[in-house]
């Protein structure tokens, strides 16, 4: 199992939000380049970057920071999301030398735009669902629609996309432990991978999550934990890399 660092991307500095409130955020580094470098040299086999102002704008914000950090770190893989609405900004991003594209709000409200991107773009199409007692957020978690989580991610397992990102938001940057049971009920209805996000606080998260990970949870992506010290990114890379 994957343990994935985040940088969360704010007016070009690395931040975190609580429960993707934007007003509620804590500046963890004016220098997200050094911040991923960190991760890196503590073994992170990939990058998660979100651009938070492009997912509330609808457009990439913090392209120049997030090819900066491709650039830095050409072996490791990153994954991109926030603000991917249309076939152009994909292919920019993978032209710069990001691994996987992350489609959110744009794959529940045009569930054929994922169908066809993913076709044009095989293996490198993700699709990141948010979800709140089994039914998925849009627009930054501003807003929740009627869709089912599990229903969503198998009709995009059949579109052909790699893999589902699910994020359980009433767990995301409170610290209060990953839904797990949610996760891999989700990771076993469907057969492509399924990476972890929101609430992973301590080295029991990853534990509870390593115990599942035969359901198909292929990692965990991991944030405010990190920064703020609950979760020693080293020890718990091991950890994770065990199941």
């Amino acid at each position: 199992m994957l343990l994935i660092p985040a940088i969360d991307l704010k007016d070009g500095k690395c931040v975190r939000l609580r429960q993707g409130r934007m007003d509620d955020n804590t500046v963890f580094s004016d220098d997200p380049v050094a911040v991923a470098g960190r991760w890196v040299s503590a073994g992170a086999k990939r990058l998660h970057l979100v651009d938070l102002d492009g997912a509330f704008a609808g457009k990439p914000r913090n392209a120049d920071v997030i090819h900066a950090i491709v650039e830095a770190y050409p072996n490791v893989p990153v994954q991109i999301g926030g603000g991917i609405r249309d076939e152009e900004t994909i292919e920019a991003y993978l032209n710069a030398g990001v691994e996987y594209v992350i489609i959110g709000t744009k794959a529940v409200n045009e569930p054929h735009f994922v169908r066809d991107i993913a076709l044009e773009y095989p293996r490198r199409i993700i699709v990141g669902l948010d979800a709140k007692d089994g039914k998925v957020a849009i627009d930054g978690w501003s807003k929740l629609s009627k869709h089912d989580v599990i229903d969503l991610a198998q009709h995009f397992e059949a579109d052909g996309v790699e893999a589902i990102i699910y994020t359980d938001i009433s767990r995301d940057g409170m610290m209060q432990g990953v839904n797990v049971e949610a996760t891999a009920r989700l990771a076993r209805a469907i057969k492509i991978p399924v990476i972890a996000s929101g609430g992973i606080t301590t080295l029991d998260d990853i534990k509870a999550l390593g115990a599942v990970a035969s359901d198909g949870i292929m990692g965990a992506i991991t944030g405010r934990a990190i920064y703020e010290g609950t979760l020693d990114f080293v020890e718990a890379e091991k950890l994770a890399e065990s199941f």
